[in-house]
């Protein structure tokens, strides 16, 4: 049986990957955490500084901050407008691209 408290901070994966494989849950925190070495190499200083943002939002609500809607909200919350996001960030596309990249490294050592 999971623990309630690890449920409560585990995401939905870990979750059924102990209830299917018995897999020992990771908590978001250690997902994030196991994530950052793969983005540091991978993502430029300012794209790491919003995505560390991102991962504390992760690690705080859940895994549905993720999900592509809750782009603009992220970065409306971390930089204050769009505008300024596109400035440190780049354009638009480049902005989705780093935001869906980056994910596939909370999951990496679970693949």
């Amino acid at each position: 049986m999971l623990p309630t408290c690890v449920g409560e901070k585990s995401d939905l994966f870990d979750v059924l990957a102990h209830v299917a494989y018995a897999l020992a849950p990771l908590t978001r925190e250690e997902r994030a955490t196991n994530a950052k070495g793969a983005i540091t190499s991978h993502f430029n200083s300012k794209q790491q500084a919003f995505l560390d943002f991102v991962l504390s939002q992760y690690v705080k609500v859940g895994v549905h901050e993720l999900d592509k809607e809750k782009l603009s909200p992220l970065l409306n919350l971390k930089y204050h407008t769009i505008a300024d996001a596109m400035a440190d960030l780049g354009k638009p596309e480049e902005i989705g691209k780093v935001f869906a990249d980056f994910q596939k490294f909370l999951y990496v050592s679970a693949a």
